[in-house]
């Protein structure tokens, strides 16, 4: 019974996936004479908490019950009163907690007050299944940068576009929806200047009720055209461009369309990726779907800001050796040099397969 009150604590957090960046999602369950008596999830960020939610659901005492809960119980101030504090407040007896909290100003300390206080405490209770749900926020919380995304579409042959640059569209309507859904997930999505040029995107989500990411845009140079659908249209989503140099003139007439224009340039004159992450992290962008093309993609890898890819692959071949695939550049001398990847999860939306991947820490020797 204990991993069903867990597993039912697990399905309420996933209900507040992409609003509480960049908190962690969070579901708690309260159980007394083998009965759900309360339940909740933390739904947006600067809102109630799982646990005070799940004790506003309570149709009766909570006295001697059990609260089953993803992440441990927070035991300071921030937008929201402790957690702790209302589980006293209840005279709940047990609690069990699935992940262990890396936040500094909670990690252990929320533990130690339930004990102090008299209360039996079991940790790491199906731990793994409660850690899946916030691999972005444990990131965000261990590094202060956000959490990387790399997604991309290809062909069964690693095309993303044809020997002419067309690329609409590779995978069906189905695997399109789901990036829609995937976009909603992270708080930040980032593309190069190329693809703007290429395809004029919006970069926004398309689904009633879905929350857009902040839009992040590499470009060098300054050559982002005004007319574009992404500089006319800053004024409703939120966006950064990232370059290395450029006109005051041009970055003043971006700024005044509403972009936030970041100068973060490397040593070769390029958009400097890691500050750039640096930066994101300095404002609170927990995690950011890379939507690049192929030498964005390499400059990614090789700079190790990605920590996870998605690959989407369509039952469809272009063939041509000048055809784009997904990681351009010079490419690795030798296979032992390969970026390697663990794979996570394979599925099939539609006809497309969707193959999920963790990037390695440590390359094979």
């Amino acid at each position: 019974m204990d991993q069903i009150y867990m597993k039912r604590a697990i399905e309420l957090a996933r209900k507040g996936e992409g609003w509480t960046n960049p908190n962690p999602m969070v579901g708690a369950v309260i159980v007394k004479d083998g009965r759900i008596i309360g339940e909740g999830y933390h739904a947006r960020y600067g809102e109630l908490h799982a646990e005070r939610n799940a004790v506003a659901s309570l149709k009766e005492s909570a006295e001697g019950a059990d609260l089953y809960v993803t992440l441990e119980p927070c035991c300071h101030y921030g937008k929201t009163p402790p957690c702790t504090e209302v589980i006293l407040e209840q005279k709940i007896s047990r609690v069990i907690i699935g992940s262990r909290d890396p936040n500094p100003r909670v990690s252990g300390k929320g533990v130690a007050f339930l004990r102090a206080a008299g209360i039996t405490v079991v940790e790491d209770f199906m731990r793994e299944e409660c850690d899946r749900l916030n691999p972005v926020f444990f990131h965000f919380m261990e590094t202060g940068l956000p959490y990387v995304v790399m997604k991309y579409a290809m062909t069964a042959d690693g095309k993303i576009a044809t020997v002419n640059g067309e690329s609409k569209w590779i995978t069906g309507e189905q695997a399109r929806a789901y990036v829609q859904k995937l976009r909603c997930r992270y708080m930040g999505i980032m593309a190069g200047i190329g693809t703007v040029l290429a395809d004029d995107p919006m970069l926004n989500v398309r689904i009633e009720g879905g929350r857009s990411p902040v839009r992040i845009i590499c470009d060098s140079h300054l050559t982002i055209p005004l007319d574009s659908r992404i500089c006319q249209s800053a004024g409703e989503y939120e966006t950064i461009l990232a370059c290395a140099d450029g006109s005051a003139e041009k970055a003043e007439s971006l700024q005044e369309l509403g972009i936030q224009v970041v100068r973060v340039p490397d040593a070769e004159g390029r958009v400097d990726l890691k500050a750039l992450m640096r930066y994101l992290g300095e404002h609170r962008i927990d995690s950011v779907l890379l939507e690049g093309g192929g030498s964005m993609n390499e400059s990614a890898l090789r700079l190790g800001i990605v920590q996870e890819v998605k690959a989407f692959v369509a039952p469809k071949m272009f063939g041509g050796s000048l055809a784009k695939s997904p990681v351009t550049g010079e490419g690795v001398e030798h296979p032992s040099e390969a970026y390697r990847l663990c794979l996570q999860q394979m599925s099939t939306i539609g006809e497309d397969l969707l193959l999920e991947y963790r990037v390695g820490r440590e390359q094979e020797s």
